[in-house]
């Protein structure tokens, strides 16, 4: 469920970035870029959380 909704809001929230964003530069919005870079960024998000350690090492 944690993915699911992850998922969900990266895409939302990158679909709203660039509604925004484009209508400040006066550009069309369009969805099918949008949810394209959306999924990038869940792909990314995926990948940089798989290299994060879960509990920091404690360094003697």
């Amino acid at each position: 469920m944690r993915f699911i909704m992850m998922i969900f809001w990266t895409l939302l929230l990158v679909n709203m970035l660039m509604y925004v964003a484009g209508s400040m530069i006066g550009s069309s919005y369009d969805f099918e870029t949008a949810t394209t870079l959306g999924v990038f960024a869940v792909i990314l998000i995926f990948i940089v959380s798989a290299l994060i350690p879960a509990q920091p090492t404690e360094e003697q």
